[in-house]
């Protein structure tokens, strides 16, 4: 073996396995990021669903709480808030602002909903009647799976930050522009309260 191939092979050889290597960086940052936004889709259904609940426990609620307009009124405006969030989010699960603002818009939905439950418990009427008891049972059970959808998006996020963040893969994902991805945080109204004791 001559050492003008040998050295021809080094040419040639190190670009290649540099050239290899980075485009197997760039395919995996493409394959976690596309993951993250699947994982999206299925907090966006879920979310989808709970927003079009709000509607029809608003409208059953309307006959009992004649005079509790503002809650209402509160409820709906958060909720419309909380749909718009939700539609600029699912355009680009990978915009971290528009992921963040989903956040505190369904924060504030959470709020709203909680005030309008807890008023809720003075009107043992409303509180019996049977189609807002389903509503109610349908959106706690939706709550849940937005929670584990959550989960695993937080997870794929976590990943894909995890991977685009370790060396020499940062050097790649800034050349070629990847955004990082935002963690979808829900902030829950009731851990801002102080907590009640009571010795009664």
């Amino acid at each position: 073996m001559s050492t003008e191939w040998i050295g021809t092979a080094i040419t040639w050889g190190i670009p290649a396995i540099v050239i290899l290597y980075g485009v197997s960086i760039y395919n995996r940052l493409i394959n976690l990021k596309n993951r993250f936004k699947n994982a999206f889709s299925q907090i966006d259904v879920q979310l989808q669903y709970r927003h079009d609940l709000i509607p029809n426990m608003v409208e059953t609620a309307k006959g009992y709480l004649k005079h509790e307009r503002e809650t209402l009124e509160a409820v709906v405006e958060a909720r419309n808030v909380a749909l718009r969030a939700q539609k600029k989010a699912s355009s680009d699960p990978a915009d971290a602002s528009a992921i963040k603002q989903l956040g505190v818009a369904e924060g504030a939905l959470n709020g709203a909903l909680a005030n309008f439950f807890a008023l809720q418990e003075n009107y043992p009427d409303l509180k019996a009647n049977q189609t807002m008891m389903e509503l109610m049972e349908t959106l706690q059970s939706t709550e849940n799976k937005v929670a584990f959808a959550r989960q695993a998006f937080n997870d794929s996020v976590m990943t894909f930050q995890t991977y685009k963040e370790s060396f020499p893969n940062n050097i790649l994902a800034s050349i070629f522009n990847f955004k990082d991805a935002q963690l979808f945080e829900i902030e829950d109204p009731k851990t801002k309260e102080a907590p009640k004791i009571s010795f009664s």
